[in-house]
C-alpha cells in the first residue's frame, strides 16, 4: 500500500475505533465528570432561599449532599431535593465525607466564626472547597485555611460572585487599560436594611457587624476598581441607629483608604439602609456601576455615553459553574483563598482604625 493511502486509511480507523478494556486491560481510562457534586454547610436563608435553587439551573454542579444540625432541616430538603440519606451529614459526622466519592466540593454557608475550621476539615476529607464571604475572621484564619488547601492539594474560592458578573469583569479591565486616564477617586457604598435582632449578623462571637458581611463589598470593590492594593486606612468610624440591637457590633463602618499614585477610596457599609453605588473618577472622565452588588441588575453608564448593561440570569450560577469549570479543567479559580486573605487583612486594618480614631499604615 502506498504511504499516502495507508495513512488516510489509519486516520479513517482510528476515528472510528473505540479502544476497549478488554482489547488491551492494562490501558486505564480515568473516569471524567460531567458535574461535580456540592454539599452545602449550613442551611439558612443563603442556602435555603438562593444557593439551593441555583444548584438546579448549573450546568456543572449538582446538589449531592447536605450538613446541618437540624434534624427537621434534614428532612425537609431530602424531600424537596431528593438527597440520599448516605449524603446527609451532621456536623459530628461531617467528616466522614471524605468517604464520599458523591461530593466533590463543600461549600461553607456558615457564620464567619466557622469559616476557618470546616474549610481546613473539608480539605482535610480530601474535597474542594467553596468558601462563603467574608472568608474568615482574620489574616491567620485565611492563611490556615489556604495552608490546608494546598497540603491536600484541593482547590479554594471565596464566594466574591461579583468577579464573575460581566459589567463588574469589564470595569476590572479598565483598572488595567485606563481609558478614562489617570484615576484619582473611588467611592463604594453597599448596604441594606436588617431588620432581624436575633442573627449572627448581630452576634460579635459568631463574625457579626456589618464590615464582615457588607463591607467587604466597597473594600473588594475598590481593590478591583483600581487593581491596587491600599496602603493605609486614613480613617474609619463605626455607628449605630439601632443600639438595642447593634449593641455588640456596628451597624454602620465609614471607611477611607490610601492607594498608591494618590488614588482615595470612599467607602460605606450599613445595615441601616439600602444603597449600592460604585463610582470611579479620573482624569478624563468617571464611571460607575449602580447598583454594583445586587443579586441581579448591575448595570453602570460613564461619563461620554456608554452603557454597561450585559445581563446575567443567575450570579450564583455563573458563579459556580465557572468555580466547578475550573476543578474539571485543573485551572485556575477565579477568586482564590488569597483574594479572600486580602480583604481580611484591610478589615482588621478598619477595625484598628475604628477604634484608635487614627490613620492605619497597612
Amino acid at each position: 500500500m502506498k504511504r499516502r493511502n495507508f495513512v488516510k486509511t489509519t486516520a479513517m480507523v482510528s476515528a472510528h475505533t473505540v479502544i476497549l478494556p478488554s482489547v488491551w486491560p492494562h490501558i486505564i481510562v480515568p473516569l471524567v465528570k460531567e458535574k461535580l457534586g456540592v454539599a452545602l454547610v449550613g442551611l439558612g436563608y443563603y442556602s435555603r432561599d438562593i444557593l439551593a435553587p441555583s444548584l438546579l439551573v448549573t450546568q456543572k454542579c449538582i446538589l449531592s449532599g447536605i450538613v446541618t444540625g437540624s434534624p427537621d432541616k434534614a428532612a425537609a430538603w431530602q424531600t424537596k431535593y431528593n438527597v440520599k440519606d448516605k449524603n446527609i451529614y451532621n456536623y459530628s459526622s461531617f467528616d466522614q465525607v471524605a468517604n464520599n466519592p458523591d461530593i466533590d466540593v463543600i461549600y461553607i454557608v456558615l457564620p464567619p466564626s466557622m469559616h476557618a475550621e470546616y474549610t481546613i476539615r473539608a480539605a482535610n476529607a480530601g474535597k474542594h472547597v467553596w468558601c462563603e464571604k467574608p472568608m474568615a475572621m482574620t489574616a491567620q484564619e485565611c492563611q490556615s485555611m489556604i495552608d490546608a488547601c494546598k497540603k491536600n492539594k484541593v482547590n479554594l474560592t471565596i464566594g466574591y460572585r461579583m468577579h464573575h458578573e460581566p459589567n463588574t469583569q469589564e470595569i476590572i479591565q479598565w483598572a488595567k487599560s485606563k481609558p478614562y486616564g489617570k484615576m484619582k477617586t473611588v467611592q463604594a457604598i453597599a448596604g441594606y436594611r436588617e431588620n432581624r435582632t436575633d442573627h449572627w449578623k448581630q452576634k460579635k462571637a459568631l463574625g457579626g457587624g456589618v464590615m464582615y458581611d457588607m463591607g467587604v463589598y466597597p473594600l473588594n470593590a475598590v481593590r478591583y476598581a483600581t487593581g491596587m492594593e491600599p496602603i493605609a486606612v486614613t480613617s474609619a468610624k463605626s455607628s449605630t441607629t439601632r443600639p438595642e440591637i447593634y449593641h455588640e457590633v456596628e451597624e454602620t463602618m465609614n471607611f477611607e483608604l490610601e492607594f498608591p499614585n494618590g488614588v482615595q477610596a470612599i467607602c460605606e457599609a450599613s445595615f441601616g439602609k439600602s444603597q449600592g453605588l460604585l463610582n470611579v473618577t479620573c482624569a478624563n472622565g468617571s464611571y460607575k456601576l449602580e447598583p454594583f452588588q445586587a443579586y441581579s441588575g448591575a448595570k453602570g453608564t460613564t461619563s461620554d455615553g456608554k452603557v454597561l448593561n450585559k445581563t446575567l440570569p443567575n450570579q450564583q450560577a455563573k458563579q459556580m459553574d465557572d468555580d466547578a469549570l475550573a476543578i474539571l479543567m485543573n485551572s485556575p479559580v477565579l477568586v482564590p483563598g488569597e483574594e479572600g486573605l486580602k480583604d481580611i487583612h484591610v478589615v482588621q486594618g478598619i477595625y484598628k482604625s475604628a477604634a484608635s480614631g487614627s490613620r492605619v499604615k497597612l
